[in-house]
Formats: C-alpha cells, sequence, structure tokens
C-alpha cells in the first residue's frame, strides 16, 4: 500500500498535464535601458520573451523607439516607463502601425503590457505628449567649438626613437666587433 502511494504521488511530480505551456513561451529576458537626456539619466525595464537588440530616443518628437528581435511567433512583453522621460497620452506603433497594447499608470511609471505576434525583426514606437515632465533640463556647458584641442607633442616621440634605433645600431655593431677580435 506504501509503495502505491509514494508511486501516485512520484507520478504527479513526472507527467505534465496536457495544458502545460512551453517554457520557452513563458520566460522573460530582463532589459534595463539607461537613456540620457535633458542631462537627466532615465531607465526603462522592459521583461519580454524576445531580445531588444537597440534602441533610440527622440526628445524633439517625444518618441522612444524599440528595435525588437523575436524567434517566437506569439510576442509578450512588460514595459515600465517613467513617467518624469514620457508621459501624458502614449500612442503606440509596432511596425509603423498604430498598437492599442493594456496601459496602466499612476505617478511614477507607466506599466505597458505587450502582446503581439510576428517572427523576425520588428520596431515599436512608443510616442508621449509630456516630455521631462516635472523636471527641469539641464544643459551641460561645452566648449565653444571654435576652439581648437591641444596638440600633442610628437618631438619627444621621435627623439626617443632615434635614441632607441641608435642603441641598437650601436648593440649590434658591438657584438660584431667583439665576435671578429676573439676570433683573431
Amino acid at each position: 500500500m506504501k509503495i502505491l502511494f509514494a508511486l501516485t504521488v512520484a507520478l504527479l511530480f513526472v507527467i505534465t498535464p496536457v495544458y502545460g505551456q512551453a517554457l520557452s513561451d513563458a520566460t522573460g529576458l530582463v532589459n534595463r535601458l539607461d537613456i540620457q537626456t535633458g542631462g537627466h539619466t532615465f531607465e526603462v525595464q522592459t521583461i519580454s520573451n524576445f531580445q531588444i537588440t537597440d534602441f533610440e530616443f527622440y526628445k524633439d518628437e517625444k518618441k522612444l523607439t524599440l528595435y525588437i528581435s523575436s524567434g517566437l511567433e506569439n510576442n509578450l512583453s512588460e514595459v515600465i516607463l517613467p513617467q518624469n522621460l514620457l508621459g501624458g497620452n502614449l500612442t503606440f506603433y509596432l511596425n509603423g502601425q498604430e498598437y492599442v497594447p493594456q496601459v496602466k499608470t499612476n505617478q511614477e511609471i507607466s506599466f505597458i503590457t505587450l502582446n503581439f505576434t510576428g517572427i523576425g525583426d520588428n520596431t515599436l514606437d512608443i510616442v508621449g505628449t509630456e516630455y521631462l515632465s516635472g523636471l527641469t533640463e539641464k544643459t551641460t556647458d561645452m566648449p565653444p567649438p571654435d576652439l581648437m584641442p591641444l596638440e600633442d607633442d610628437d618631438e619627444g616621440l621621435i627623439y626617443i626613437t632615434i635614441i632607441l634605433a641608435l642603441l641598437i645600431i650601436g648593440g649590434i655593431v658591438g657584438t660584431i666587433l667583439l665576435v671578429i677580435k676573439r676570433r683573431k
């Protein structure tokens, strides 16, 4: 009786249910995208079953573009977007066509759930109506472009090279003279 009970419990862990989903479709890759704009750094977090190969942020257009590469037909992702970076009414474009994902927002973030189909390369554009909400743009003091950078002094390198070449030649000549003197 004990053997039958142990066998039944063991089978519960070994046999997977028929309705089980493939693990590769349900797992997620975590990406942290650091976006530097307006003198601030923002972190956009994504958890997805596809790879984000690159991203671009256009502050004038208030747009974040994600370049996606997927090996699965059914793509799923969660994006955590800071409200300070892009806020207001968000519009989404998947491969140039308007796309409506599930979006939940609070004072700090927009939580976006993406669910779309398509194997291969895709592009997702997130366009907001507000940029740097509640923050001021910091400017960095850059030198005027008409200033020339200081040129390196290459004369010292030339002198060192000449001295090293003379030492090597002197060593070779000295070795040859020593060998000739020993033969005599």
